[in-house]
């Protein structure tokens, strides 16, 4: 396959990272069956490397890299240009998407990352950041940035490896990013309202009652969610009442204002063990967002309905110990009187609880979204479609804050990914100091800060919804491709098999040199002598009798001793008793096929074309005196191929002594048929069309066979049957429901079926170009031509009517007159041809393309 070039290179050092494994070829059948499109994998404080690679058509990127003291101290005293050209980000505007920065911070640029984001929101009001500090193992390490840019795109071209400042990359065009934070905080106590306060510092507070009654009867609600054993509820509902109590008791003492420490150590007090150790630890102050009041109080069901968080969280910096104050990271918060805190612990439980209820209110918030679309101008969706996602959890996450599975497998938060975005063919991300961005898509411009303890996840999208690679998708398709690959090489080795095995089965004809033949001209044909060239062996003793070998005087005659002996053959299997029974079983089952009119759809095909000439598409294996017509036969993709150019009726040769055929052939045939014409229905209808069995049949038993494989109608050869079986047969073929094709290759022949053979007694007469004597052909044609011009079959017509379809057959599409095939079948035409049984026309015109070439055939 090709190469693509690396543009832009971004990156840092982690202490673990987050990674996938595409569903591909590779996978377990159960992982492709999961539906998910990446396998996550998760590192913790080992050694390993994460590579993301993005292609982004139509979209500009450009990295940067940015010290402290390039970011202005005052940005009041500066216009957003010059903050931009400041920190290298001038001159990257189209002036119509909104920017979307990634950006990768050292440690020790972290004092300075408030500064610069607020900057960011200044010079960049409408766009969307996202990242996260760089992180190392061990305390004694440092951390490290990578950034490269191809001269080819504006970069040196030089890898750059840095320790301090922030890398960055900032995207513009057909792309979008959805970010959104899990705090993983637990709020704790009740509600609160700043009393007094400065800056970052918080004083005095108050207990909020109404906010504190609300948000605990959201809290009961999401507890009565859960499924309780009856025997356990008289004692809950107690254990409840007395907490209840307990907080009733020491709320009342907040109900003057009072230190913000002071308070944080009476609630304390009354968490559990857990929550007291971290309390002590950390102290973790949550203050309310501007509107979230008058939404839903209760935390997790305001995520899981897409609301977003109601309090951002943020750990006490510093404390007053005199007046029991406490401060917040500075620059962060600006606190006001009247403002709503607070108490938050860190929890496992609740932190899972919080991801997954994260990422219900993003699927809520997407399909309500997809409901409201409307689509834009052009009648395109514009719902967000994920293409990937990067995870980006602090390093006090992972396993230390959700533990691992029963197997002992970590990664719960991109499993949770992979869970909820099962199309995403890419997660991504690494263990980082702090996370950067909103909270979510609801945070005012303002609220772009960094969060620490807490998970990031930016899910990247594409404006214009392009197609995202799937590997999964890939290895299914490729897996399905292989597999169609060795069914069709199995059927190909079958039809080779198949071919080579009817090709041996085939007999070829000796004689005797020239044949006798009748007064009239007709070819004597004699019976097989059943019992000429037999060898008798008895015990040890082995008779020997001198007698004369039979040898067919004609290829007719030698093809009729053939055929009976494999009748006989059909008769040990089946004896005839038998094989009645079985027809008359089927005659009156009424699920089972039945003969169809055969001769009908013809005469409809050439009525609704004025008199067109009429092509029936015959199906053989192979020829007596060519040899196989094609590479490989295939009865069902050939019938699917005549009914698809409109083939009225088919003509199949099931003779299995000359022309490699099977009687199965037969039923595959009318099956192919019905499933071609079922595919192609309209509401005018498609009829499937009928199946004429070609084969020699001397015998009743022939009859019956072919009845049972599906058979419309079949075909007699005048030359190989007295007028006496020609009529019984006729009338046997009638009694089954079959019509009659009666083949002539004489003169002689057409008064032997006119004498013995009633008007209505078969559908149609064709006469054939082929040599009886030999089996070969009239290679001009003027066999036929002769027949549909002879007064023999005018007096015909004028005894079973002038309508009687009569067809030509042997070699028509091959034979040229005045070197042009389609000017044989005019002079057909104009000899009062009705149509033509065309065979090897169709296979040697032009192979493989049978339905073009019965196409351009009708046309001629």
């Amino acid at each position: 396959g090709g190469s693509i070039e690396v543009e832009h290179v971004i990156g840092c050092s982690a202490a673990g990272i987050l990674g996938s494994n595409p569903v591909d070829d590779a996978s377990s059948q159960q992982q492709k069956e999961d539906g998910k499109e990446c396998i996550p994998v998760e590192t913790e404080a080992l050694p390993g490397v994460c590579v993301t690679l993005a292609v982004l058509p139509d979209v500009q990127l450009k990295t940067f890299h940015v010290m402290g003291d390039d970011i202005p101290e005052d940005l009041g005293m500066v216009s957003s240009d010059d903050w931009k050209n400041n920190v290298g980000l001038g001159n990257f505007d189209n002036g119509v998407d909104d920017e979307v920065f990634m950006l990768f911070p050292s440690p020790s640029f972290q004092n300075k990352v408030d500064k610069f984001l607020g900057g960011l929101s200044y010079a960049f009001p409408t766009s969307t950041t996202f990242g996260g500090v760089a992180s190392t193992v061990s305390s004694l390490s440092r951390a490290r940035l990578f950034r490269y840019s191809s001269i080819n795109v504006g970069g040196t071209g030089q890898p750059e490896t840095l320790t301090d400042g922030c890398v960055g990359a900032v995207l513009k065009g057909d792309i979008q990013v959805k970010v959104m934070v899990s705090q993983g905080a637990k709020p704790v106590g009740g509600i609160y309202r700043v009393v007094s306060g400065e800056g970052s510092t918080v004083g005095a507070i108050v207990l909020d009652e109404a906010a504190t009654e609300e948000a605990q009867e959201g809290d009961e609600y999401v507890d009565d969610g859960e499924d309780d054993d009856d025997d356990e509820e008289v004692e809950e509902e107690d254990e409840k009442k007395r907490k209840n109590a307990e907080m009733a008791a020491a709320y009342a003492k907040a109900r003057i204002p009072k230190p913000i420490l002071a308070e944080a150590n009476f609630i304390m007090r009354t968490l559990s063990d857990d929550d007291q150790a971290f309390m002590r630890r950390a102290l973790l102050i949550g203050l309310e967002r501007g509107g979230a009041m008058g939404r839903t109080p209760n935390e997790l069901l305001r995520l899981a309905q897409g609301e977003g968080h109601r309090f951002t969280v943020h750990q006490v910096a510093s404390a007053g110990m005199k007046d029991g104050s406490v401060t917040l990271p500075l620059g962060s918060v600006d606190i006001e009187r009247g403002q709503r805190l607070r108490f938050f612990v860190r929890d496992g439980g609740f932190a899972k609880r919080e991801v997954d209820a994260l990422w219900m209110g993003y699927k809520k918030t997407c399909l309500q979204d997809l409901m409201m679309d409307g689509g834009d101008d052009d009648g395109e969706s514009s719902t967000f479609t994920p293409s990937a996602c990067m995870v980006m959890p602090t390093m006090d996450r992972g396993a230390k804050l959700f533990g691992t599975s029963k197997s002992g497998s970590k990664g719960y938060e991109s499993s949770a990914v992979a869970t909820f975005l099962p199309t995403v063919p890419s997660i991504s991300g690494f263990y980082s100091n702090a996370v950067l961005g909103k909270l979510d898509e609801n945070s005012a411009n303002g609220e772009l800060m960094v969060h620490g303890s807490s998970s990031c996840y930016a899910i990247f999208g594409s404006k214009t919804k392009r197609p995202v690679y799937s590997p999964r998708n890939a290895a299914i398709q490729k897996a399905n491709d292989d597999l169609q690959k060795q069914k069709e090489e199995a059927e190909l080795k079958a039809l080779d098999d198949e071919n080579t095995k009817r090709t041996l089965l085939t007999k070829t004809q000796t004689t005797s040199g020239s044949a006798p033949r009748s007064e009239d001209g007709e070819l004597i044909i004699k019976r097989r002598e059943v019992h000429s060239g037999r060898a008798i062996s008895v015990s040890t003793v082995e008779w020997s009798v001198a007698e004369k070998t039979a040898v067919p005087t004609s290829a007719l005659e030698g093809f009729m001793w053939d055929k009976e002996a494999e009748v006989d053959r059909f008769r040990e299997r089946v004896p005839l008793p038998n094989l009645l029974s079985q027809v008359k079983v089927s005659m009156m089952d009424p699920g089972s096929s039945k003969p169809r009119d055969w001769i009908g759809p013809i005469l409809q095909s050439a009525d609704a074309a004025n008199g067109k000439f009429v092509i029936i598409p015959e199906c053989k294996r192979m020829e007596p005196t060519m040899g196989s017509l094609r590479k490989r036969y295939n009865i069902p993709k050939l019938v699917k191929q005549f009914t698809q150019a409109g083939a009225p009726a088919i003509s199949i040769n099931c003779d299995g002594v000359l022309f490699g055929g099977t009687l199965e052939d037969i039923t595959a045939a009318r099956e192919a048929a019905s499933s071609a014409a079922v595919a192609m229905s309209t509401e005018d209808g498609v009829i499937a069309p009928p199946v004429l069995a070609s084969d020699l049949i001397l015998y009743p038993y022939q009859l019956y066979k072919l009845r049972l494989a599906g058979a419309d109608a079949i075909s007699l050869v005048a030359g190989s049957l007295s007028n006496k079986d020609l009529l019984y047969l006729t009338k046997i073929a009638k009694s089954l429901q079959l019509q009659v094709v009666i083949s002539v290759s004489t003169k002689v022949q057409i008064q032997k079926v006119m004498n013995s053979l009633d008007k209505g007694s078969f559908a149609a007469l064709s006469v054939t170009n082929r040599d009886m004597e030999t089996f070969g052909f009239d290679e001009n044609g003027s066999q036929a031509i002769s027949l549909l011009e002879s007064s023999e079959l005018a007096e015909l017509k004028e005894t079973h009517g002038d309508d009687l379809p009569v067809f030509a057959e042997g070699r028509v599409g091959l034979i040229n007159h005045e070197g042009d095939s389609s000017a044989y079948i005019q002079k057909l035409k104009e000899a009062g041809a009705f149509g033509a049984f065309v065979g090897s026309g169709l296979a040697k015109k032009k192979e493989g393309m049978d339905e073009s070439i019965l196409k351009i055939l009708v046309e001629e």
